[in-house]
């Protein structure tokens, strides 16, 4: 991965902006290939995520965005690039390039992701239903770790429809993996899922 100076100065920033406590709970910070998963409140979501872990961790994983949001206009193009993250196309989904498939190229055998279950953001208060996204990225990869993230306070640093983050205390909590069992069915991975992200708020 070619090396720039905009995604430490992201990283920086955000930990400024956000001032971030990072917690990592029966988990710990390691380059083996992650699906790091979480709740969902803004636009930074992912960036504070991605700047939360340690560089050498950081440098292999891609934040998971929005083509529609992240694909409008140059400057936020640039910062997905800076972010080295993965745009994904919610729009015009085909059955031969359907998100998953097209995440999975993107990690290969090497990256790790940040992605958010519930698809769009909550209120703050209560994480929505996980989409099936995940449940077919831990199916057709068994040896990813899953691991949980809870993301509190952003709703208050960027309210939704505002533009300019307001500085604020965060904090970012790192969960312990789980993995898909063998034979459980979607919609309980799902909702146990769920509730290894919200377990994490009191934390």
């Amino acid at each position: 991965m070619k090396f720039n100076f905009t995604g430490p100065f992201l990283a920086g920033l955000a930990k400024v902006v956000a001032g971030s406590s990072v917690r990592w709970v029966d988990s710990h910070p390691d380059t083996c290939q992650r699906i790091y998963f979480a709740n969902h409140t803004s636009h930074i979501d992912a960036v504070i995520i991605w700047a939360s872990l340690p560089k050498h961790c950081r440098e292999l994983t891609k934040p998971v965005a929005a083509k529609d949001y992240w694909d409008r206009g140059w400057f936020r193009r640039y910062l997905a690039r800076s972010l080295n993250a993965m745009l994904i196309d919610r729009e015009n989904i085909k059955v031969h390039r359907s998100p998953v498939e097209s995440m999975l190229k993107e990690i290969g055998d090497k990256y790790s992701a940040i992605i958010f279950p519930e698809g769009s953001r909550n209120d703050g208060t209560n994480l929505r239903d996980f989409k099936s996204g995940l449940f077919y990225l831990a199916k057709k990869r068994p040896d990813l770790e899953l691991v949980p993230v809870y993301v509190d306070n952003m709703t208050r640093i960027l309210p939704k429809g505002e533009y300019l983050p307001v500085p604020l205390l965060s904090r970012v909590i790192f969960g312990p993996p789980i993995w898909l069992e063998n034979g459980e069915p979607k919609t309980d991975f799902l909702v146990r899922a769920r509730e290894a992200v919200s377990r994490l708020r009191d934390v």
